[in-house]
């Protein structure tokens, strides 16, 4: 090294434990305990480490990239993918998830990402395997006699469909089916007109048109949907059951690129 170099700091490294999908609060709080331990453990090595989800799931890996970008919390980012087996795809759709951020973030400043990839002679995995095959087990009872009582056909008419697969949470999905929900109570959608119901869903297909919502009865098709786009849908494919057009893409032969 030059003594007339200027001194640089550290390096400040910042991790995102990556998995695929969780629709219950009691998996995203054992994500978030996960990451806790994973700082504590790491303590001086890692400034931050925060978990995301590649599919349904709160944060999306976009929103944790941002969150990390804007926070100025790292100068590096490593992506932890939490996957077994590491599916050839899963890696691919990382890829092109952190390419396409790098190409919209809109922070300041954009720290490197990097992505850890487990050992090939996967010792690592070996060990976890190992313990756990030692542990403590824990008995699965005979089952109990299945319950007399029914369950009531829900009386809505229409479905709503909001896609949480990949590229859609990419998106921001995850935006779009908190505001239909919160539009769904404050209006009383359940209950108003048809009445309908929503409902999550990993992919639905049209990956390049996302976030994707899809409408039933009709089965409409809505491509690049927003908070926005989620109040002319609203308002009205569902209270006065015409579809928006300038969001709805036809099921035509051909792919169809977002407007």
């Amino acid at each position: 090294m030059n003594p007339s170099d200027p001194i640089r700091p550290p390096l400040r490294r910042a991790a995102i434990l990556l998995a695929k999908a969780s629709i219950t609060g009691a998996a995203v709080r054992e994500m978030e305990e996960l990451a806790q331990r994973a700082q504590s453990a790491m303590a001086g090595r890692f400034a931050a480490v925060v978990h995301a989800f590649s599919e349904q799931g709160s944060p999306s890996l976009r929103e944790a990239l941002d969150a990390l970008a804007a926070g100025d919390a790292a100068d590096e980012i490593a992506i932890v993918p939490l996957l077994l087996p590491m599916e050839p795809g899963f890696r691919t759709w990382i890829t092109g998830a952190v390419q396409r951020w790098m190409r919209d973030a809109q922070a300041p400043r954009r720290p490197g990402v990097t992505l850890c990839m487990p050992p090939g002679d996967t010792l690592a995995v070996d060990a976890l395997v190992h313990g756990l095959l030692q542990s403590t087990t824990v008995p699965i009872d005979a089952p109990a006699a299945a319950p007399s009582a029914g369950s009531v056909i829900p009386p809505q008419k229409r479905r709503v469909l909001v896609c949480q697969g990949g590229p859609c949470n990419h998106a921001g999905a995850a935006l779009v089916w908190g505001h239909l929900r919160n539009e769904q109570k404050r209006l009383d959608l359940r209950n108003t007109g048809d009445g309908m119901m929503s409902a999550r869903t990993s992919c639905l297909g049209p990956c390049n048109l996302a976030p994707v919502v899809q409408v039933f009865p009709e089965g409409t098709w809505y491509g690049g949907v927003d908070e926005a786009g989620i109040d002319r849908i609203v308002e009205s494919h569902l209270l006065r059951g015409e579809p928006v057009a300038e969001l709805a893409y036809p099921q035509v032969p051909g792919k169809q690129t977002l407007r």
